[in-house]
């Protein structure tokens, strides 16, 4: 990684969760990157949203889509999350993580609305892997303090899922 990226913190799952959240995150960078390894106990391809701040006003998120499931491609566009990734989900091959960044700019801003980016694959080794990019916007301009990664519907991420903050300096 370039040096301008710094490990603000990571958690990795001792036990299945249905969130994970990362809080008091520090304004003294110029962007985030969230990674995360991660699987949930859905079925038919895992969700994972995205939540700032704990606001769960649903008209503040919008995003849009680019999915390809191996057989077919599609575009979608929704609100109610700054945005989606899809993780392998527990029908999936055995023991296999999706792998999902998600890059928030301009988080600590308080002028401006926030914007998110997400590409996303799961591997199924069958026709229904994922390869998801994602669009969102958080119409708020309160600086991003907090950010909860949500497991999706009644499921959990299963234990072993890692998750890391970064900080981006603009250097």
């Amino acid at each position: 990684m370039a040096n301008t990226y710094t490990l603000i913190t990571s958690n990795t799952l001792a036990s299945a969760a249905a969130s994970i959240s990362f809080s008091s995150i520090p304004a003294t960078y110029t962007d985030l990157l969230v990674k995360a390894i991660a699987r949930n106990t859905d079925t038919g391809g895992g969700a994972m949203r995205i939540q700032f701040n704990s606001d769960t006003t649903s008209a503040n998120y919008t995003f849009i889509r680019g999915l390809g499931t191996g057989t077919a491609a599609t575009g979608t566009s929704n609100t109610g999350t700054a945005g989606q990734a899809f993780i392998s989900s527990n029908d999936f091959t055995a023991n296999t993580f999706g792998s999902t960044h998600i890059y928030i700019s301009n988080y600590a801003l308080s002028t401006n609305y926030k914007n998110t980016s997400i590409d996303s694959v799961s591997e199924n080794n069958t026709a229904e892997s994922y390869l998801n990019f994602c669009s969102g916007l958080w119409s708020s301009t309160a600086a991003i303090t907090s950010i909860q990664l949500q497991a999706g519907g009644s499921f959990n991420f299963v234990t072993g899922s890692i998750f890391y903050l970064y900080g981006i300096k603009n250097s």
